[in-house]
């Protein structure tokens, strides 16, 4: 089956209880000069969804992570975390929005308290309410112990950690998080990921969670595969197989796509 006979099937409309959806991407497209890295991208994450944003490199996963973030301005189509439009609203929407970027944010000489705190002040979170939320953000990812040690002293996982931990801090409904496990190894990567599978499970958050990785996928999760700019399936895992009539995950991507093992290697 060749991707061009494959049809992109819509993101999900919001929940039934009448709640606005964690994050909503319509109609979205962008531009560097003549080359279009994003081509009319719509995708849904309801609450309380781990949605995977599968993509190889080059797909337009972190140009689509910067539009959501403001960092680039989006000029068409509508982009919405917990109802909010970044455009018109974006003090709200980013307010309800944590980000863990691909690239490492945490100041290395400074204690991991050091770096939830200074990102708690940027939210104008009072100190003493910010050391209480320090507390609670270290504990869930498992750090609290290690509140006052300098970053550098941590490995790369636990860094990842603390990363999340301080996207935490303003307590969001969304959560992003670009290739967050690039770089560490098996053990390491494991652990991130049941810390978030933990927080959709026991917060309800929304969660955008984009990978180049495969074996990242479960079957309770929501898929979206984006190539070469353009959403190309958005759905569940056993969906994703009979869409492509493949037998794993995996396979079902080479044929939506049409790429090729070392490709996906590279």
């Amino acid at each position: 089956m060749s991707s061009a006979n494959i049809q992109t099937i819509a993101p999900a409309p919001s929940t039934s209880t009448g709640q606005p959806d964690a994050l909503v991407v319509n109609g979205v497209s962008h531009s560097f000069g003549d080359k279009r890295v994003l081509d009319n991208v719509s995708l849904t994450v309801p609450r309380g969804t781990f949605a995977v944003l599968l993509g190889l490199n080059g797909a337009g996963k972190s140009t689509l992570f910067s539009l959501i973030t403001r960092l680039y301005d989006n000029i068409s189509g509508e982009i919405r975390i917990l109802g909010s439009d970044v455009r018109r609203k974006p003090g709200a929407a980013l307010q309800r929005l944590g980000v863990v970027f691909q690239s490492k944010t945490v100041d290395s000489d400074l204690s991991l308290q050091q770096n939830l705190l200074y990102h708690a002040a940027l939210h104008g979170i009072g100190r003493r309410d910010a050391k209480r939320r320090a507390v609670e953000a270290l504990t869930t990812v498992g750090l609290a112990d290690r509140a006052h040690e300098k970053v550098r002293n941590l490995s790369g996982g636990q860094s990842r950690r603390v990363e999340i931990a301080r996207s935490l801090m303003h307590r969001p409904g969304c959560l992003l998080l670009d290739e967050p496990t690039v770089g560490l190894d098996i053990g390491s990567r494991e652990s991130v990921i049941n810390i978030v599978r933990g927080l959709v499970q026991r917060e309800g958050l929304g969660v955008l969670w984009a990978t180049h990785l495969i074996d990242e996928i479960a079957e309770t999760d929501q898929i979206v595969v984006l190539h070469k700019g353009k959403v190309m399936f958005t759905g569940r895992l056993p969906g994703f197989l009979e869409h492509t009539g493949a037998s794993s995950p995996r396979e079902a991507f080479r044929i939506l796509t049409g790429t090729t093992s070392s490709e996906e290697s590279a």
